[in-house]
């Protein structure tokens, strides 16, 4: 999971959360290893903590090899790249 939000108040509530859950990566980027409810609970705290218009998580789970992984956003939308090869 990875969060851009932008209140320091908002953002030290979500840090917290994600620490709890998780192991950080880098500075706004964590990986967890969750099971179906608590990963239900991780999102519905953070959705709680969070401004849904200013700030923005990303959930990618990236599940078994042989499929894509799944990207969830919460809060602000961003450009998220298509799926598959791109020529640049």
């Amino acid at each position: 999971m990875a969060y851009d939000i932008a209140d320091p108040k908002r953002l030290r509530r979500v840090c917290t959360l994600m620490e709890d859950h998780g192991e950080r990566l880098q500075y706004s980027v964590f990986l967890c290893d969750l099971s179906v409810a608590e990963l239900a609970e991780l999102e519905a705290a953070v959705t709680a903590a969070m401004h849904l218009v200013e700030d923005n998580v990303v959930r990618i789970d990236l599940g078994p090899t042989y499929a894509a992984a799944a990207i969830r956003q919460i809060g602000r939308g961003r450009c998220i790249p298509a799926d598959g090869p791109q020529i640049v």
